[in-house]
């Protein structure tokens, strides 16, 4: 048995966050939202999916926001990482470059998204 990809990776958001996470993922991070199974969709949430990266966002109560887990996601390019930053900080996401160049072989940046949850940006 071996595991061949990951499928998705799932963050939380309060009941009624969809707006947010919207604004985070699709305007902030360019990824498009796909609809969920109907079974799914009533439970609230969205997900949203960009080449390979699919990230469900999911209504959780009670809501506590993830500062140390996060998912990563790997960008294209120091200047699209640049780029996707500057475009996040621009819409008052708070982004942190402290360990940009921290992890060896890559260039990262710490934001937080409209819940503050932590998503780490790699390039």
């Amino acid at each position: 048995m071996s595991v061949t990809a990951l499928h998705h990776v799932q963050i939380s958001c309060p009941r009624g966050g969809e707006g947010a996470a919207r604004r985070f993922w699709v305007e902030g991070l360019g990824m498009a939202e796909v609809p969920k199974p109907p079974d799914l969709a009533v439970r609230g949430g969205a997900w949203f999916r960009s080449g390979g990266a699919e990230v469900h966002v999911g209504v959780e109560e009670p809501f506590s926001p993830a500062r140390k887990a996060h998912p990563a996601l790997l960008l294209v390019g120091v200047e699209a990482l640049e780029h996707a930053v500057e475009r996040l900080a621009d819409l008052g996401f708070v982004t942190d470059w402290s360990e940009r160049h921290t992890f060896p072989g890559h260039e990262r940046c710490h934001v937080r998204d409209g819940h503050g949850n932590r998503v780490e940006l790699l390039a």
